[in-house]
């Protein structure tokens, strides 16, 4: 064979080659870019390196939906408009639920179901507008929040999930920090002449009669799963979507001390992809939200108090929420909830969940607003009414001290384990989307105890 006859044969077998090597590769993308993970899962786009880079991949991303939340713009809604308010803003929490389930489970193409999912938002923020309208003056430009965008974010990656439950939305390894390598964060403002320095514990238990549900009585009253994630409650031992100030006040008490306030907050899940009770149930599997439920080792409930001032008694039914639970798709300005490890608390994280090291366990603090506006019990988004200190301790201008909730949940996870806080599906169980929830239903006689203690210097329970 002659040199040249060499040549045209070598470049036939390069060009088949390459070929060859392109279907695979396009084969490998059509794969990844297909790729649904279960059930109420996430859409995975695994984006290959172009020619000329190696074989490097960058790290998977996954789409879910961003919305506005009308929630958070309302700070103004008549109290005879409250209720038809809240069904419709649970109405948009489902709307956005199910969309991301079809996306997930790629039953309709993201264009199509954007254009349907804003019709149906226009449609719903139309009725809670006519409700706001016949008691104050209509907010029209609350149909400017209608339209809804697809936002990308890390995946869960082939590790995870092969450690179960991950392709459910998350966690991604970018979610996750060794806390040793966290540098010290915690600072506090220094005591001030006229402080209240003491504080008020109360012994409410770890949840063992597992009071779990998914339902939000102060965000969406008299919807069953308004959450769409399941709560761990203590305390208050009747509390669901369709509780009152009344059934509430006259419920029993998991607290030792006769306390009837509610404090509940999203669960914890082991991603191990075992299936919990509720895993075809609304709030579990139906709601993305998989793996076994963790109880809790230790629930601390205690009350603070200000380094600054003196503090004021909380009113009967005052409504608390700390955190966001849609901090993914809103941002981090109402993030609230801290992730750290036992003998690592002077190190707090909130937009990751700590990998701890062997022989500690994972902890989740909530340090509650402390500010009240003196006046209100709940506020339209459920934010107004009360505020957080300033970084010197004191309140805003028009606010009072109150004895400060703070709460710490501690869990023994295996080492090594994966782990995610239940939430809204297209929240994708991130960290930053933890939050807890709080009604105060102290008697009077209690409360005044408890700011008898805080004032005084005291520790008590």
């Amino acid at each position: 064979m002659s040199t040249k006859d060499s040549a045209r044969r070598q470049a036939r077998q390069d060009k088949a080659g390459h070929k060859r090597r392109r279907r695979t590769l396009y084969k490998a993308l059509a794969a990844a870019s297909a790729l649904v993970l279960g059930a109420g899962g996430v859409v995975i786009a695994g984006q290959v390196a172009s020619a000329g880079q190696g074989t490097a991949r960058s790290a998977p991303v996954t789409d879910t939906i961003d919305c506005p939340d009308v929630g958070e713009k309302l700070t103004e809604v008549p109290d005879q408009a409250r209720g038809d308010v809240d069904r419709e803003l649970a109405a948009l929490d489902t709307q956005i639920a199910d969309a991301y389930q079809r996306l997930a489970t790629g039953r309709a193409p993201a264009d199509a179901l954007l254009g349907e999912l804003k019709d149906r938002r226009g449609a719903t923020i139309g009725k809670m507008s006519d409700a706001i309208g016949r008691a104050a003056a209509r907010p029209d430009k609350l149909q400017e929040l209608s339209a809804c965008a697809m936002r990308k974010a890390p995946a869960a990656d082939e590790e995870l999930a092969r450690g179960g439950g991950s392709s459910k939305g998350g966690p991604a390894r970018s979610d996750f920090v060794a806390i040793g390598s966290v540098k010290p964060n915690v600072r506090r403002p220094a005591s001030k002449s006229g402080a209240s320095k003491g504080s008020f514990a109360v012994e409410c238990g770890r949840n063992d009669e597992r009071h779990l549900n998914p339902d939000n009585v102060i965000v969406a009253p008299g919807v069953s799963n308004g959450a769409h994630h399941m709560h761990d409650y203590v305390g208050n031992r009747t509390t669901d979507a369709f509780s009152t100030n009344n059934s509430l006040a006259a419920s029993g008490t998991t607290c030792t001390n006769g306390d009837l306030s509610t404090y509940y907050w999203p669960v914890l899940r082991l991603r191990d992809g075992k299936a919990e009770q509720d895993a075809g149930a609304p709030g579990g599997g139906q709601d993305a939200n998989v793996g076994t439920i963790l109880e809790p080792k230790q629930v601390s409930i205690e009350f603070k108090g200000s380094p600054v001032s003196r503090v004021t008694a909380m009113p009967r039914f005052l409504r608390i929420i700390t955190g966001d639970a849609k901090a993914l798709t809103n941002g981090p300005a109402n993030a609230n909830a801290s992730w750290s490890c036992t003998g690592f608390e002077n190190r707090q994280l909130k937009d990751k969940y700590p990998i701890c090291p062997k022989g500690t366990d994972v902890v989740r603090t909530f340090n509650f607003q402390s500010c009240w506006d003196g006046k209100n019990i709940d506020s339209a988004n459920h934010r107004t009414h009360v505020a957080f200190a300033k970084r010197d301790g004191s309140c805003p201008a028009g606010f009072k001290a109150l004895p400060q909730l703070v709460q710490r949940i501690v869990y023994a996870t295996p080492p090594g384990a994966r782990f995610a806080v239940d939430s809204f599906p297209e929240q994708l169980h991130k960290p930053v989307t933890d939050h807890g929830d709080f009604i105060n239903v102290m008697s009077d006689q209690l409360m005044d105890r408890a700011v008898r203690c805080i004032n005084g210097g005291r520790a008590c329970r």
